[in-house]
């Protein structure tokens, strides 16, 4: 009945990291048809429970040296 807005970055980290993990998913359950909304919560439970017994970290290219290279010009001396 109500509608919330909230503000979201659309260049933040946790976008990127929720885009890598969509595409995970749907490289190794979505890519073909599923035939019921309870095989899909079950093989979503599975492929998550997986991933997070591996704690794979996401390993970010761009390092602070990096970012103060590109956006020193906007910071005032």
């Amino acid at each position: 009945e109500r509608i919330e807005f909230y503000y979201t970055p659309k260049h933040a980290s946790w976008l990127n990291m929720a885009e890598i993990e969509i595409n995970i998913m749907e490289t190794e359950c979505l890519n073909r048809r599923i035939a019921s909304a309870d095989i899909l919560i079950s093989e979503i439970k599975q492929l998550t429970t997986a991933k997070n017994k591996q704690k794979k970290k996401i390993k970010w290219g761009f390092t602070k040296r990096d970012a103060y290279k590109k956006l020193s010009h906007h910071f005032v001396p």
